[in-house]
């Protein structure tokens, strides 16, 4: 069984830091693009950090770039987003999902529960 599971989100101010974590079972990092995707309320899902389907690299959202980064532990088949300098427009739930990568939804086979993030004073 697949499970994709999100944690670290939270209540921050405006400037602080969240560091988000997703634990992968029942499939290997080096079998799939494990990447980020927020829903902030009444829009669409969007990518945040994605995996690069030509080179296997993370990309970010012009929005994050330079404030958020993507890492991975194999050794714990675990994804972690680092974000930083958050914004009140981060504000979301941050899913992470597992497939093909790239910025399309439903590239994506296998998606976590989410994780709430409010950037609010």
């Amino acid at each position: 069984q697949v499970q994709l599971v999100e944690s670290g989100g939270g209540l921050v101010q405006p400037g602080g830091s969240l560091r988000l974590s997703c634990a992968v079972s029942g499939i290997n990092l080096d079998d799939y693009s494990i990447s980020w995707f927020r829903q902030a309320p009444g829009k669409e899902r969007e990518g945040v950090s994605c995996i690069d389907r030509g080179n296997g690299r993370p990309i970010y959202a012009e929005s994050v770039k330079g404030r958020f980064t993507f890492s991975r532990d194999y050794a714990k088949n675990t994804v972690y987003l680092q974000m930083n300098s958050l914004k009140p427009e981060d504000t979301g739930v941050y899913f992470c999902a597992a497939g093909i990568g790239g910025w399309v939804l439903e590239w994506y086979d296998y998606w976590g529960q989410g994780t709430p993030v409010t950037v609010s004073s």
